[in-house]
């Protein structure tokens, strides 16, 4: 069953590993089949140098096992509710990368400060809020993906793909499990260079409002030209 997608998700998860944004089992990526509502996800704490794409792991959109052996990851609930709220994306991917989760633990938005970012998200990335003990004793991964949701009300997914769980650590998604990767490792390199920019100087501003509009829109959008057509 969705045999291209498994294999689509499990060189995804490899991926993240081969680009430092994983230790140890620490991550996950999923993709969505949208014309059957079934989500192929990582297996639960499976050591990556021993996955395959039969290890990895159907469920439909309220998390019940269609297809596969193994336990699905832990954060399963997480990548659902943002599959339910965002029809556009097609992959999330969460790591710990280590800058990404920095700004994460310290409950700080990623600011836009160059034309790099700028190029990736329309403004800073931003913090969903931190959950209560409520929130964290009971289905504790569902509400991780209701926060972010909720951070988003008044933003587009498509124009910040990312988000920094608080206390927590960082999810990116995509239209496909490959841009999701991609923006993933986007993430941790601006979470970088804005940690090095404020280290040179720590008063800085953020990009100016015509400078991010410029950048931004020439990548994305119905007035994008950058690249091939």
């Amino acid at each position: 069953m969705l045999d291209d997608l498994k294999l689509a998700v499990c060189e995804a998860n490899l991926e993240l590993v081969r680009k430092g944004l994983v230790l140890l089992t620490w991550g996950n990526a999923s993709a969505i089949d949208r014309a059957q509502d079934l989500v192929v996800i990582k297996p639960s704490g499976v050591p990556y140098e021993t996955m395959r794409p039969e290890d990895m792991v159907v469920v439909d959109l309220e998390g019940r096992v269609v297809d596969g052996a193994h336990k699905p990851s832990v954060d399963m609930a997480t990548h659902l509710v943002l599959y339910r709220a965002w029809q556009g994306i097609g992959g999330v991917v969460h790591t710990h990368s280590h800058y990404a989760t920095c700004w994460a633990q310290a409950g700080r938005p990623i600011p836009c400060f160059g034309t790099t970012h700028a190029d990736f998200a329309y403004g800073d990335v931003p913090v969903a809020a931190p959950l209560t003990n409520e929130e964290v004793a009971e289905d504790y991964e569902r509400h991780i993906g209701e926060v972010i949701v909720r951070r988003f009300n008044a933003l587009d997914p498509a124009h910040f793909p990312a988000v920094l769980a608080a206390n927590h650590g960082p999810f990116a998604w995509g239209n496909t499990v490959e841009k999701a990767v991609e923006n993933a490792c986007i993430l941790e390199e601006l979470a970088r260079m804005a940690l090095d920019t404020l280290t040179l100087s720590a008063a800085l501003s953020p990009i100016p409002q015509y400078l991010l509009d410029k950048h931004f829109r020439r990548k994305h959008g119905p007035g994008a030209y950058y690249g091939q057509k």
